[in-house]
C-alpha cells in the first residue's frame, strides 16, 4: 500500500523534485518506508511507500525495459501472479517480483483494456513516452482513492488531497454544491469534493490526458444487478467456493496478516476463511455501556483459535482523536464509526501490517435493514397512485408524534424520493433553515434525488431491492464505507483489503434474486445460509452493529455545549445559521426529536474547516 503524487504540465517545463517532495511529505503516512521521484519534460511522479509485497525490489517510480513507461501505483493487484506468467508467455521481460511491474506490462499488451484484467485495489498513473499522454485508472469499487484537479496549465493528481494543497499555487475554495449535499448524504458524493476545483475519479473509471492538456474519462465497467433464476444451493455452493478464493488471494504478502473482528457475520467469516489457512491476529473495538460489542467478538476469537486483542474507547479517547482523523479524512465524512475505525486501526498496527476486513458484503448480498422496506411497504405500495398520492398529503398534515406518520408518508412516495441511500441527514426544508447560503443555490443546485436519480434511471428494469443495492454500491459506499476505510487505516500505515468486494465475487452476487437475499425476515439470508457449518452457529443470525458509537447521548450531555463552542468557533458562520443549530441541540435535549446525527453532521464540517481552510501551517499539519 502506497501514496502516489504527481503533475503533468501543458507546457515545455519539468517539475521540481522540491514540489515533489512537498506534496509526499504530506502523505508520509501511506508509505513510511521509501520515497522515489522520477521527472521529464512535462511529468513528474512522486511516491510514498509501504513495503508489503517484493519488500527489497518493489520501488517506485517504475519503469519497462526501455523507460518509455512509467508507472506509481498504490493498491495490490491479487492475481498478479497469474498475470505475471500469462504476460512471460508473451515475451514480457520482468525485472521484479512486484504486482507494479505486472501493470507496466500489461499496459504495454492491452493498452487501456488493461484495467479490465486486474482483480484487486488500485489507483495508478501510467507515463507513455511514446504516445506523450498520461493514463490514470481507479479501481472497479472504489477501495483505493484518487483525486485530481486541472486547469489550463496542469494535471495535478494524487491519492489524498492535501499532496494536492502542497503543491505551488493551490488555492483553497469550498465547493458550494457539494456542501449542499454533504448536508443529505454526510459525505460529498464523486466525482465533486468539498473543495472547489479538485475532484475524484469515480470508481471503474479511467483517466487520459494528452500531452497539449486535452482530457477524457472513461468508465470500464459497472457493478449492475442482473438476477438470475438458479436454484437456491447453486448460489450457497457458489457463494462457499468464491469467498473462500477471495480470501485466499487477498491473503497473498510478505508480511504478517491480521483481520478486523466485530460481532457480526461479515468479518466473522473472513475470520475464520483465514484461520482455516493459517493462524491469525483479530482485533476489535467497542464502546463504554450497553452497545459494547468487544466481549462477543472476543467470544467469537476464542472459538476460531485466533490470538485476539481489543479496547474499549472512551468518550475522551474518542474525541481526542477528532483533529487526527479529520485532517486525514481529506473531506469532512459525519459517519461516527470512522473514529472508532480509527482506534481499531491503531490497535491493529501495533501487530500487523495488512488487515482484511468485512467491508461491502451489505451491498452485495443486502444487508441493510433497511433493504426489508420494500416488502414492509408492499400493501401501501399497491394502492391505486391517485389513493396514494392522498393519502401523502393527509399525513403531512398530521403531527410528527402520531403513530403511523411516517410509514404512510415512506409507502407514498416513490422509492426514488425515498431512499438515497444509508444516510439521509438533512431534508431539502432543514437545508434551507440550517444554511445562510443565497436560497437561489437550493433551488439551482444538483441535489441528491437528481444525483440518486442517475443511477435509478438505469435501474428501472430491477426489483427494488437491487435498485437500492445499486444506489448503495455508487454512492455510500465508494463515499462513505471505503472512503473512511482507507483514510482511517492508512493513518497508521495499514494496509485494509476488502475480501466482498472482490470482481469475482460480485460476478455472483448481482447474479442472486431478490428474494434470496431478503427473505424469512432477516436480511442476506443466503449469504447467512452459505456460511452454515463454517462460522459458529451464534454468528448466522446476529444483528448487525457496526460500530455502534453513544451519539444520541453524549450530545444529550455536557458535550453537546463543547460540540456547540467548537462549531461557533469553526468560522464557518457565513454557512450555517448558528442559532439553527443551538435550536437542534436544545430540541434534542428536551426530547423534542433525535437531532444527534444533524449536529454532528455540521460539527464535523466546522473541524474540518477549522483544518483546512483556516491555513493551518504545513509544519502543523505534517505533524499528523
Amino acid at each position: 500500500m502506497c501514496g502516489i503524487t504527481g503533475v503533468m504540465y501543458f507546457e515545455d517545463r519539468e517539475p521540481t523534485v522540491a514540489m515533489l517532495q512537498q506534496m509526499t511529505d504530506v502523505i508520509v503516512h501511506r508509505g513510511p518506508n521509501d520515497s522515489g521521484f522520477w521527472t521529464d519534460n512535462r511529468i513528474g511522479l512522486g511516491f510514498r511507500r509501504l513495503s508489503i509485497i517484493d519488500i527489497q525490489e518493489g520501488h517506485q517510480p517504475l519503469a519497462n525495459e526501455d523507460d518509455s513507461v512509467w508507472i506509481i501505483f498504490n493498491g495490490e493487484i491479487y492475481n498478479y501472479k497469474e498475470l505475471r506468467g500469462m504476460l512471460q508467455e508473451r515475451g514480457h521481460q520482468f525485472r521484479t517480483h512486484s504486482d507494479t511491474e505486472v501493470i507496466v506490462h500489461l499496459y504495454e499488451e492491452f493498452g487501456e483494456e488493461c484495467v479490465k484484467h486486474l482483480r484487486g485495489m488500485f489507483g495508478f498513473v501510467i507515463w507513455d513516452k511514446k504516445k506523450k499522454q498520461l493514463f490514470g485508472a481507479r479501481d472497479h469499487f472504489g477501495i483505493k482513492p484518487f483525486y485530481y484537479h486541472v486547469n489550463d496549465r496542469q494535471f495535478l493528481f494524487g491519492s489524498e488531497i492535501k499532496s494536492l494543497l502542497a503543491a505551488d499555487g493551490m488555492n483553497r475554495l469550498i465547493h458550494t454544491d457539494s456542501l449542499l449535499n454533504y448536508l443529505t448524504f454526510q459525505y460529498v458524493p464523486e466525482p465533486n469534493t468539498m473543495f472547489h476545483g479538485i475532484h475524484k475519479l469515480p470508481p471503474a473509471h479511467y483517466v487520459k490526458v494528452t500531452f497539449d492538456g486535452e482530457m477524457s474519462i472513461h468508465k470500464y465497467w459497472d457493478p449492475m444487478f442482473e438476477p438470475e433464476e438458479r436454484p437456491f444451493d447453486y448460489y450457497v455452493e457458489q457463494i462457499r467456493e468464491t469467498l473462500k478464493d477471495s480470501v485466499k488471494h487477498h491473503m497473498v504478502s510478505d508480511v504478517e496478516r491480521g483481520c478486523f473482528l466485530s460481532s457480526g457475520i461479515d468479518s466473522t467469516a473472513i475470520a475464520t476463511h483465514m484461520r482455516n489457512i493459517e493462524p491469525i491476529r483479530t482485533f476489535s473495538v467497542g464502546f463504554e455501556g450497553a452497545n459494547n460489542e468487544t466481549p462477543i467478538a472476543a467470544q467469537t476469537a476464542a472459538a476460531l483459535g485466533t490470538e485476539h486483542y481489543d479496547k474499549v474507547i472512551t468518550k475522551d479517547d474518542f474525541f481526542s482523536t477528532m483533529p487526527k482523523a479529520i485532517w486525514h479524512q481529506d473531506e469532512p465524512v459525519a459517519d461516527p464509526s470512522a473514529i472508532a475505525l480509527y482506534h481499531v486501526a491503531q490497535l491493529a498496527r501495533e501487530h500487523v501490517t495488512v488487515v482484511l476486513s468485512g467491508e461491502g458484503a451489505d451491498e452485495l448480498f443486502g444487508g441493510y435493514r433497511i433493504y426489508r422496506e420494500p416488502q414492509s411497504l408492499r400493501p401501501i405500495d399497491q394502492l391505486p397512485h391517485s389513493i396514494k398520492r392522498m393519502l401523502n398529503r393527509f399525513a403531512r398534515m398530521l403531527p410528527s408524534s402520531v403513530k403511523g406518520r411516517n410509514y404512510v408518508l415512506r409507502g407514498t412516495t416513490p422509492l426514488e424520493e425515498r431512499f438515497l441511500g444509508n444516510a439521509k441527514i438533512f431534508t431539502e426544508d432543514m437545508k434551507a433553515e440550517v444554511l445562510r447560503l443565497d436560497m437561489e443555490m437550493l433551488r439551482a443546485y444538483k441535489n441528491p434525488v437528481q444525483i440518486a436519480g442517475d443511477y435509478y434511471n438505469k435501474t428501472k428494469h430491477l426489483d427494488p431491492v437491487s435498485r437500492m443495492q445499486y444506489i448503495d454500491m455508487n454512492l455510500w459506499m465508494p463515499g462513505d464505507i471505503l472512503m473512511k476505510a482507507d483514510k482511517m487505516t492508512m493513518a497508521h500505515s495499514l494496509e485494509l483489503r476488502v475480501p466482498f468486494l472482490d470482481k469475482e465475487l460480485f460476478d455472483v452476487a448481482r447474479r442472486i434474486p431478490a428474494k434470496y437475499r431478503i427473505a424469512n425476515g432477516t436480511t442476506k439470508y443466503i449469504f447467512r445460509k452459505a456460511m452454515e457449518g463454517i462460522i459458529p452457529d451464534p454468528i448466522l443470525n446476529r444483528p448487525k452493529l457496526g460500530f455502534p458509537v453513544p451519539l444520541r447521548q453524549w450530545v444529550q450531555g455536557s458535550m453537546g455545549d463543547v460540540l456547540l463552542e467548537q462549531i461557533k468557533a469553526s468560522g464557518i458562520e457565513d454557512y450555517i445559521n448558528m442559532n439553527t443549530v443551538e435550536r437542534m441541540l436544545q430540541k434534542h435535549r428536551n426530547g423534542q426529536g433525535d437531532y444527534a446525527r444533524r449536529i454532528w453532521t455540521i460539527y464535523i464540517f466546522a473541524l474540518w474547516h477549522m483544518t483546512f481552510m483556516e491555513e493551518l501551517p504545513k509544519k502543523v499539519l505534517a505533524a499528523y
